[in-house]
């Protein structure tokens, strides 16, 4: 398709390639058979910047193993509320650890060479990619986490909390950088100019292109379209050099063309859009290739890509309970038992597991979207051959009790979701979840794994649980969770945001007056390896 496209832009008149991205936000997202890493709330956790640089050189290689030379990643929001439907999107609600994790950028593009200029795009050949740093700015601290809101907040917080981690993707040599829908007090930053050409071009000299969100000009205007001239008018001149426009370009075109014409849009300003889209084409490579290299074809879900994912699902789990006391804890878990229940919702739940942005934009319940290993899966094949294992996806207490089992893992979470669908002001798991805690974890020893973009509301019942592990949203590799509950690996992770109590406290982060989390920022307790006997 991509090839297609191409070939229909070099038969033009100029024959000068286009450039064709995809949201590939935690690998190649978009296409069947990809390694789904986890989602960056998880990798937030591992603390691990050389992991992020090698999960973003394994998703170059997918990406274009499909044809495709430019993702839009990473999103390096600062989520400072989980009420937010894109928290899940963001690495922490510290932006020191948001900065950290940029380090996937050179990973997708490849490592700026030493002695070139900072600011200035990079990317280093045919297995990588152009990356995209999103959205600017202050997108995760919009007011009761409304997706797409304004936030509000002074200049000073502004430029600490939400701009580091745009610093450090412009000095590792980002090509491009994406607008925000969200507003900062009251102003839509797809038409500030003041923050799109004053400070990101002319202060911190950045000389990749600035793309636009996905019809973010037509929501300059509330309603959206309202007014299009104007939207074009204001999102052109605000410093915006590509315009993300999936169905009415012609009109777009039409409106610009005119515009130019009349001196609306000086001619200086596409100058400057065409001169940075074409510098990051040259940079690229795309001009000496084109098309697709189809030798990369293998690359697409490979062996090695898997094991990293699994790595990376390892090293993301956070243990929040281990049993009442650090004497008696429940994980990691014996693989030789005589019977064990597994149960829940998200226990055999691929897309579950993936969460949105998965095959859809929304993501997919069940288990035949792509290829993987779903968390009951995983346990099948790491327990003991004389274990009996029982999967019951909701058992009521009497099955339960009954059954004489040594212990249960309970799976349950959210299901998954993308952007303004995924905004909550409740965060509770669905009643059915509740449900299933309290009938296993009533009648035998059980351990509770949440799947889940972000905190939830858990603590009217972490009483009834044994231990209590976040696997957040950790996408096909499932046998990286059944790695550590068994003890093959140990917990390490660490909370990237806080876990409240309720929400009524919320927005509440680390640092703040009144914090009084349930788990707080950069809790985790952990466990040693089982030695094999």
């Amino acid at each position: 398709m991509v090839n297609e496209f191409q070939n229909g832009a070099l038969s033009t008149r100029l024959g000068i390639p286009m450039i064709y991205g995809i949201d590939a936000v935690h690998g190649q997202n978009n296409v069947y058979g990809a390694t789904i890493f986890p989602h960056n709330v998880g990798l937030g956790v591992t603390r691990d910047p050389e992991l992020a640089k090698k999960i973003g050189a394994a998703t170059a290689l997918e990406v274009r193993a499909t044809g495709i030379p430019y993702a839009f990643a990473p999103c390096i929001a600062v989520c400072r509320d989980p009420r937010w439907g894109r928290c899940y999107e963001s690495y922490s609600e510290d932006h020191k650890i948001v900065q950290a994790m940029t380090e996937i950028i050179p990973g997708l593009q490849g490592d700026i060479p030493a002695n070139s200029r900072k600011g200035v795009p990079y990317v280093a050949g045919k297995d990588k990619v152009a990356a995209c740093a999103k959205h600017y700015v202050g997108d995760g601290g919009t007011t009761d986490g409304i997706n797409e809101n304004n936030t509000v907040i002074d200049w000073h917080g502004l430029l600490k909390i939400h701009m580091p981690g745009y610093y450090s993707s412009i000095i590792k040599g980002v090509s491009t950088i994406m607008v925000s829908y969200s507003s900062w007090k009251g102003n839509k930053m797809h038409a500030n100019y003041d923050l799109v050409t004053g400070f990101l071009k002319n202060k911190l000299r950045f000389r990749g292109f600035v793309i636009s969100d996905w019809e973010g000009i037509d929501r300059i205007t509330t309603p959206p379209h309202a007014n299009y001239s104007y939207s074009v008018q204001a999102g052109v001149h605000a410093g915006i050099d590509m315009i993300m426009i999936p169905y009415n370009y012609t009109e777009f075109i039409d409106d610009l063309t005119f515009q130019v014409k009349n001196n609306i849009i000086p001619m200086t300003r596409i100058d400057d859009a065409v001169r940075r889209i074409l510098k990051v084409k040259f940079i690229m490579g795309i001009f000496e290739n084109p098309l697709a290299d189809l030798s990369l074809v293998n690359q697409l879900g490979s062996q090695e890509h898997r094991e990293l994912a699994k790595e990376a699902v390892r090293k993301s789990l956070v243990l929040l309970k281990n049993g009442e006391n650090a004497d008696n804890p429940l994980l990691p878990l014996p693989k030789k038992a005589s019977k064990i229940l597994v149960a829940g919702s998200h226990a055999d739940d691929l897309g579950a597991q993936c969460g949105g942005w998965t095959i859809q934009w929304q993501g997919l319940n069940g288990n035949n979207l792509t290829i993987g290993t779903t968390i009951l899966e995983a346990i099948k094949k790491t327990v003991d051959p004389s274990t009996q294992l029982i999967y019951e996806e909701n058992p009521d207490s009497t099955f339960v009790s009954s059954n004489k089992f040594s212990y249960a893992i309970v799976v349950v979470g959210e299901p998954p979701y993308a952007e303004t669908e995924g905004d909550s002001l409740n965060l509770t798991l669905p009643a059915t979840d509740l449900t299933t805690i309290s009938n296993v974890c009533g009648a035998v020893k059980c351990v509770v794994v949440i799947i889940s973009g972000r905190p939830v509301v858990i603590q009217p019942y972490v009483e009834k649980m044994d231990a209590l592990v976040a696997a957040w949203l950790p996408g096909t590799e499932g046998q990286g969770v059944a790695d550590v509950l068994f003890g093959d690996y140990g917990f390490t992770g660490k909370l990237a945001r806080t876990w409240f109590k309720t929400v009524d406290q919320l927005p509440m982060n680390v640092g703040d007056k009144y914090y009084d989390p349930l788990f707080p920022f950069g809790f985790g307790l952990t466990t040693e390896p089982v030695k094999a006997n």
